[in-house]
């Protein structure tokens, strides 16, 4: 597949069954981009697609492949000059949030290495899963860190990511007590990131990463206003290399 950024966009659809049904939609758009080769957009442009190591990882790195290399060098992956591929939202006048970054590695010869899933929540915290998927672009991991207020840090994810090409794809299960309380999709057309592309699809979706972060907090207000019992929020312990 082409290496050349790629713009996404995306439908997100988050579905809650317990302890009561609840769905929600909303339109956005991601990068697809090589994080040594950010795209290189007309200077007036800029300012709607920046990525910054800064957001990423523990955010003192810098560069964002400096910041996932450390984070694999402490697992005892490395990297060894494969080549990387992220998918996320980049910073939009000034403003970003990613609830979900995914890091695709492949190794020096081109075989899939890992992928690394950062979570940001709207606490400001950050936290990464280390993932192996298997040929079916399938992987699980524990659940490791406090994302909504109405589910405990408990369970686990079953995921299935793979590396995206002309169709965005992703499905991302939480499962607790052998059910599946909440799943999560991004499904999504690429688009080549011209300069009209971005300007365009910038249009279509302003400020897309501060609706994306509003847009979480109202529906939390809205369960809550719904009766949903609030989960106490653990400590957050840092990951080396990820605060």
């Amino acid at each position: 597949m082409s290496t050349a950024p790629a713009l996404y966009r995306c439908t997100v659809t988050h579905v809650r069954t317990t302890p009561r049904r609840y769905a929600l939609r909303h339109r956005t758009y991601m990068w697809l981009t090589d994080p040594d080769a950010p795209p290189r957009l007309p200077r007036p442009l800029r300012p709607l697609a920046r990525f910054d190591a800064r957001d990423h990882f523990g955010g003192t790195t810098p560069t964002i492949r400096a910041g996932l290399e450390a984070f694999l060098a402490a697992r005892g992956i490395d990297l060894d000059g494969g080549h990387v591929v992220m998918l996320a939202h980049a910073r939009v006048l000034g403003h970003v949030f990613n609830p979900l970054t995914l890091y695709w590695c492949r190794g020096r010869d081109g075989s899939p290495l890992c992928v690394v899933a950062e979570v940001h929540n709207t606490y400001g915290e950050r936290h990464c899963y280390l993932l192996c998927p298997d040929a079916a672009h399938r992987a699980a991991t524990n659940k490791e860190f406090y994302v909504s207020p109405f589910f405990p840090v408990d369970g686990g994810y079953r995921m299935r990511l793979p590396e995206p090409d002309g169709r965005l794809d992703l499905t991302i299960h939480l499962e607790r007590d052998g059910t599946r309380p909440f799943t999560a999709t991004v499904r999504g057309q690429r688009r080549s990131a011209t300069a009209r592309a971005v300007l365009g699809t910038a249009l279509r979706n302003p400020l897309s990463t501060l609706a994306v972060s509003a847009g979480i907090r109202f529906h939390g207000i809205r369960l809550f206003l719904l009766g949903l019992p609030v989960q106490p929020r653990p400590r957050h312990l840092p990951q080396e290399g990820v605060k």
